[in-house]
């Protein structure tokens, strides 16, 4: 039998991952289990390893392919992603990604990587003993591979932090999918937490309100300020998904941090891809628009990124710029995403220490779990 059961484990591979070697696994008296860390896992959306056209398609590849971004079909999408879309945009994205990466790589993770070392050296300095991990959902460092790193590091329970202030199944729900998945690989699975949304949270709020006002103090205000948000297509909202009231929620309650009469903001959407009818008003449109109309000056801002890239450096910085002032305009700003900003790292790490509550965080709760009777 036990020969028929190991040539079964050769001839049909494992469907779980393998589990650390235990020392005696069948130890009728095994010694106190020990409580494990506590890990966090802040996801972001990816970006390509360099601005190549090669790590550019695959990291096309592996974020069209998503049933939670692209809502086709299968059998119609894969050949138009494969047949079109990987063999023509690459080339036309590589000189758009080399415009904005910086020394140390691109900018996504660059912040990205900035935020999740604040984030730990803030929890450490509360006195919060939790492992701090970055997984992008598409591209690297993956998912899978940040959650193995925490849990060789111990973790028994993972806080993951996707980095979205607004909810949308096409960003948050399948960073959750993404762990879940990884989850349903293990034997020995461990406990999870998830953080929905933060966009009426007073740590992103005040920290976002902040930044704005001192560009403000230093270059003065404009005479609109239109805040960009990534677009949907119309039918995901249509179905259900509540990402457009996030966005206007957010909208609301970031105008009256500033004190802005509505009249003074515009609320658009950008990043459009394909022919269906996408959120609106379309930021670029919205720009021109503006400009033609007789407004001069517009600052803009993008409160759905945490972390700059290329839908800001590019497509707003550059992009609509160049539109806005070839409508009329004499004045177009980029107020740059929160970043490394201090007030937005402190807040992020309170929210994490608010949600890690009730698991063992502090040394004296992870010796006192391990003796316990």
């Amino acid at each position: 039998m036990f020969v028929f059961l190991r040539l079964f484990k050769y001839l049909w591979p494992e469907r779980y991952l393998p589990e650390p070697e235990q020392d005696d696994p069948f130890d009728e008296d095994p010694p106190p289990r020990e409580a494990g860390r506590v890990g966090v896992l802040l996801v972001n959306l990816g970006t390509p390893d360099t601005p190549g056209r090669k790590d550019i398609r695959k990291y096309l590849g592996e974020f069209l392919s998503d049933p939670r971004v692209i809502e086709i079909p299968r059998y119609l999408w894969k050949p138009i992603l494969h047949g079109l879309v990987l063999t023509m945009r690459p080339k036309k994205l590589e000189p758009r990604y080399a415009g904005v990466w910086l020394r140390e790589g691109s900018p996504l993770m660059v912040y990205s990587r900035r935020q999740a070392d604040g984030v730990r050296a803030a929890l450490r300095a509360a006195g919060v003993d939790a492992v701090v991990e970055l997984g992008m959902r598409y591209g690297n460092p993956s998912i899978p591979d940040a959650i193995a790193r925490l849990r060789a590091q111990g973790c028994e329970r993972i806080l993951t932090v996707p980095l979205y202030p607004q909810y949308a199944a096409s960003t948050t729900a399948t960073a959750v999918d993404a762990v879940t998945r990884h989850a349903g690989r293990l034997r020995d699975q461990p406990e999870l937490r998830f953080i929905k949304r933060f966009h009426e949270e007073p740590a992103y709020l005040d920290a976002l309100a902040g930044h704005i006002e001192r560009y403000w103090q230093e270059h003065g205000k404009p005479q609109k300020l239109v805040m960009s948000f990534h677009g949907l297509p119309r039918y995901s909202i249509e179905l259900g998904d509540p990402y457009y009231r996030d966005c206007m929620e957010t909208a609301r309650l970031l105008c009256q941090r500033l004190s802005l009469p509505r009249a003074q903001i515009e609320v658009t959407f950008q990043s459009r891809f394909g022919s269906a009818r996408w959120l609106e008003p379309y930021t670029e449109p919205t720009l021109k628009a503006l400009a033609a109309s007789g407004t001069t000056e517009v600052d803009v801002v993008c409160p759905g990124f945490v972390a700059d890239c290329l839908e800001t450096l590019e497509e707003i910085s550059l992009e609509c710029r160049d539109a806005f002032m070839a409508a009329g305009g004499k004045r177009f700003r980029y107020i740059s995403a929160l970043n490394d900003d201090p007030a937005w790292i402190a807040g992020l790490a309170g929210l994490v220490e608010r949600h890690l509550q009730g698991w063992p965080t502090q040394s004296t709760d992870l010796k006192e779990k391990a003796h316990a009777p």
